[in-house]
C-alpha cells in the first residue's frame, strides 16, 4: 500500500536541533532558559502588536490560566463556541464553571454574533451574567471579531480568543489572538508550527503575563523557602521544547504560504464539481492561514456524501476527518445551555477536513486528485 498521507503532520525547518543542542550544551534542560525567553520574543514580534507572550506546556493550559485571570470560579458560566475541539471547553469545567454554547454562522463557521447576544441577554435575565467569552478561529479562519468584541464591550465581558489553529491568520490586518483580553496559541504536533507539545498565552500587558507565569510555575511566593499562598500549576514550557519552537518560528511564514497553497489546490480541484464548497474567506477582511482545508458536500447535488469521500480516501491510505462535532452534542456537555439553530450541526453532518500539511508533495496531491476524480 502507498505511504500514508496525513491530515496535518509536523514539518521541521532544519534549525530546531541547533537550539536544542545549545540548550544541552548550556545545561538549560528546565522550564526556563534562553530558548523560552527567545520564543516569547519571537512570538511577540510576529504578532506585531503591543502584547506579552508566556509560553506554556499546552494551549489548554493557556486557556485554563486565562479563565483564572478573568476571575472564573466554581458556579460561574462561560460562553463558548460550540463548533470547536473539546480543549476549548474543558478548562471551563476545570474551573468548576458551566459552559454556555453558541452556534456558528455560515460565513466563517465561527461564533454567531446574533446567538451570542441572545445568550448574554438571556443568561443575565436568569441572574447568571457570563464571566468570559471564548471565541475560536476555526481551522485558522478569523471570527467576526468586530461584531463579537462590540457585544462583549456592551456587556463588559472579557473575550478570550482561542487562536490555537490560527497563528498567522489576521482580521483586518491584525493578528488573531490579539483582539481579546487574552489569546491562546497551540504548538501541538499537528499545528502549523510545533514544539512537539506546547502553547502560549497572549496577554495585553506585563502584569497579566507575570501572573500567568507565577501560576504556571506552582505559584511559589517570593521567599527563601517554599511558600504558597495560591494554588499553582506545572504549566511552563521547557527550554528544550522552546528550542524546537525557535527553529519553527524561522519558517512560520513559509508554512502559512504552503497551507494557503493547499487551500488553492482544493479550490481548483473542486471548481467543476457542483455541490461541493471549499471553506474560504468571505471577504478581504479575513486572511486565514488555512491550517486545515475543509469542504461541505451537498449529497443531494453530488449523489455522494461526505462519508463516501472520507471512505474513498481511507481506502487509499489518505487521512481525512469530519468537522469538529459541536460541543453541545457531546455526551460530557449534554446538560449545558445552547443558543442558536442547527448551523454547526449541519456543518458537522456534511463537512470534511482534507490533508493540508505544508510538507505534502506533488505526488501526494496527485493521489488526492485521483480519489476525488474517480469518485465524482
Amino acid at each position: 500500500m502507498d505511504t500514508k498521507i496525513w491530515l496535518s503532520s509536523p514539518h521541521m525547518g532544519g534549525n530546531e536541533l541547533k537550539y536544542i543542542h545549545e540548550a544541552f550544551d548550556a545545561n538549560w534542560v528546565a522550564p526556563l532558559g534562553p530558548n523560552v525567553d527567545g520564543l516569547e520574543k519571537d512570538l511577540e514580534s510576529f504578532l506585531n502588536t503591543d502584547v506579552k507572550v508566556a509560553v506554556l506546556s499546552a494551549g489548554t493550559a493557556a486557556l485554563h490560566l486565562a479563565l483564572i485571570e478573568c476571575g472564573v470560579v466554581h458556579g460561574d458560566e462561560v460562553i463558548c463556541q460550540s463548533m470547536t475541539f473539546s480543549a476549548s471547553a474543558n478548562p471551563i469545567a476545570y474551573c468548576g464553571a458551566t459552559p454556555v454554547f453558541i452556534d456558528s454562522e455560515n460565513e466563517t463557521w465561527n461564533m454567531c454574533p446574533i446567538a451570542l447576544k441572545e445568550a448574554i441577554v438571556d443568561r443575565i435575565s436568569k441572574g447568571k451574567k457570563p464571566k468570559a467569552i471564548i471565541v475560536v478561529h476555526l481551522y485558522g479562519m478569523p471570527a467576526k471579531m468586530d461584531e463579537i468584541t462590540k457585544i462583549a464591550e456592551e456587556f463588559d465581558i472579557p473575550v478570550i480568543e482561542d487562536a490555537a489553529e490560527a497563528l498567522g491568520s489576521t482580521y483586518k490586518g491584525k493578528a488573531c489572538g490579539t483582539f481579546g483580553r487574552f489569546g491562546i496559541l497551540s504548538f501541538n504536533g499537528n499545528k502549523i508550527i510545533t514544539t512537539s507539545g506546547g502553547g502560549a498565552l497572549v496577554c495585553r500587558n506585563q502584569e497579566d503575563k507575570d501572573k500567568a507565569v507565577f501560576l504556571a510555575t506552582q505559584a511559589r511566593d517570593n521567599a527563601p523557602h517554599y511558600q504558597h499562598s495560591h494554588i499553582g500549576f506545572n504549566y511552563r514550557m521547557s527550554n528544550i521544547s522552546a528550542g524546537i519552537g525557535r527553529g519553527q518560528m524561522e519558517v512560520l511564514r513559509d508554512r502559512v504560504e504552503a497551507r494557503r497553497k493547499m487551500h488553492d489546490f482544493y479550490v481548483n480541484l473542486f471548481k467543476d464539481i457542483d455541490g461541493i464548497e471549499v471553506f474560504s474567506e468571505p471577504t478581504s477582511d479575513f486572511y486565514a492561514n488555512h491550517w486545515l482545508s475543509a469542504i461541505v458536500v451537498d449529497e443531494k447535488i453530488t449523489g455522494k456524501s461526505r462519508e463516501d469521500l472520507r471512505l474513498a480516501f481511507l481506502d487509499q491510505n489518505i487521512e481525512s476527518r469530519p468537522l469538529w462535532k459541536p460541543m453541545h452534542l457531546q455526551p460530557v456537555f449534554e446538560t449545558s445551555p445552547y443558543y442558536g439553530t442547527k448551523i454547526s450541526e449541519t456543518l458537522f453532518d456534511n463537512g470534511l477536513c482534507l490533508p493540508s500539511g505544508s510538507n505534502l508533495s506533488e505526488e501526494d496531491r496527485a493521489r488526492i486528485s485521483k480519489v476525488v476524480k474517480d469518485l465524482f
